[in-house]
């Protein structure tokens, strides 16, 4: 499986994966001709996408998804909240509304929809499996609940979001509105909250740890790199940043002797909770 993050951050998400011929996007939050440039720059054929997931609808995950799916004629599967808490208007035969507990097979790849918490209408991650590796694309995470506790301790390559440092957050130049906003439970994950969830759950089949979905004003690369690095000496440890893509990662580089070898049906399950209203 090939995987990369196109744009990750407050101001844009945009991430790849791919397993042979199949290939889809997780979100299309820049503009598309932001998307087809750094495509270009991975060698990846905008073309070649066969389905886009969408998280949820805030602007930072959609900003470029209409003239992308309709450009290149993409499926997109997305929950019905979010759909219409986007207020877009696709084409009806491109638009395919899924729970946001569902399980959608990509030619050899299951795209398995985590609810989670997040001041969205119905917003959900994702985790894509061909049935031997797991990666999961987990940011917009308000807390860490039982399905993200769950997807972290069967990931083989986990994008986690890292969004702000607490300090930064309280100090900085934010509306006190919006600083209880982002740390309500509802917002985002501090970079203390993720690492205490990221060393409470992992397990020895983790092997690529990328660090995402950095805030703009309330964080900063170096800050990241300095809380994970000393707890990531197993593993690969990459940030993802908004102003380029990551270069695209091959499982393949991964030695197999270290992977688990245990199909996804058998050990990969989803809790169902209901959550309280927004």
């Amino acid at each position: 499986m090939k995987y990369a993050a196109l744009a990750s951050g407050s101001n844009g998400n945009c991430y790849y994966i791919a397993d042979g011929q199949d290939a889809i996007l997780v979100d299309v939050g820049v503009n598309a001709k932001h998307v087809e440039l750094r495509m270009h720059n991975l060698g990846i054929v905008p073309s070649s996408i066969s389905a886009i997931f969408i998280t949820h609808e805030h602007t930072d995950h959609i900003r470029g998804l209409s003239v992308f799916c309709k450009r290149y004629q993409i499926p997109v599967y997305i929950t019905a909240g979010s759909y219409k808490g986007s207020r877009l208007h696709l084409p009806e035969e491109l638009v395919h509304i899924i729970p946001s507990d569902a399980k959608v097979q990509i030619g050899n790849m299951t795209v398995y929809g985590i609810p989670k918490y997040h001041d969205a209408k119905e917003p959900c991650s994702f985790v894509v499996s061909n049935g031997v590796l797991n990666i999961a694309i987990m940011t917009d995470l308000g807390r860490i609940c039982d399905n993200v506790k769950h997807v972290i301790q069967h990931a083989d390559i986990l994008l986690l979001e890292s969004n702000y440092d607490e300090e930064m957050l309280e100090t900085g130049r934010y509306s006190f509105y919006l600083k209880n906003r982002i740390r309500s439970g509802w917002g985002h994950l501090s970079n203390r909250i993720a690492l205490e969830a990221l060393l409470e759950n992992r397990t020895a089949r983790l092997k690529h740890l990328i660090l995402g979905h950095l805030s703009g004003q309330n964080n900063t690369v170096d800050r990241v790199q300095e809380t994970f690095a000393p707890h990531c000496e197993r593993m690969k440890l990459s940030i993802a940043t908004r102003y380029e893509e990551t270069r695209l990662f091959d499982t393949a580089e991964l030695s197999t002797e270290e992977i688990v070898q245990i199909r996804v049906q058998q050990t990969f399950y989803q809790a169902t909770f209901v959550f309280p209203e927004n």
